[in-house]
């Protein structure tokens, strides 16, 4: 499990979300880290903020939902959605095989770009998600 390759270029929460940057660091891709994914289980159902929603970081803005569990989607960065995986409502299970890439969540047009530099890199991650197997 943390032995898992987590990729150098995306950021981390420690809720588990990862942060995609783009050129302007002024648009970023959300979802969850194949961490998360593996602890949820099989997912069945995803409630994401609607584009043109505000999301706060460290707040509730959606809904994973798995076999398991029902998990909030913790927003880790603070802005507008400017866009959602619409994909996700018939293919829920994306989450679960591809969580760095299809399974990807929704893009947030960042209301402080400097937030970015609160996050993790994937070292600093993957010692997190260490501790928290231990």
């Amino acid at each position: 499990m943390a032995d898992l390759d987590y990729p150098v270029s995306l950021r981390y929460s420690r809720d588990h979300e990862w942060v995609a940057t783009t050129d302007d660091n002024a648009v970023v891709r959300v979802g969850i880290t194949d961490f998360a994914q593996e602890q949820l289980g099989d997912v069945v159902y995803v409630d994401l903020p609607e584009a043109g929603d505000s999301v706060t970081a460290g707040e509730s803005c959606g809904e994973v939902e798995s076999t398991k569990s029902v998990s909030d989607l913790i927003a880790p960065v603070s802005g507008t959605v400017t866009e959602v995986n619409d994909s996700l409502d018939d293919s829920p299970e994306t989450v679960n095989s591809s969580p760095f890439e299809d399974g990807w969540m929704y893009l947030v047009e960042l209301s402080d770009p400097a937030q970015l530099e609160s996050l993790m890199d994937s070292e600093a991650y993957k010692e997190l998600i260490q501790s928290e197997e231990a």
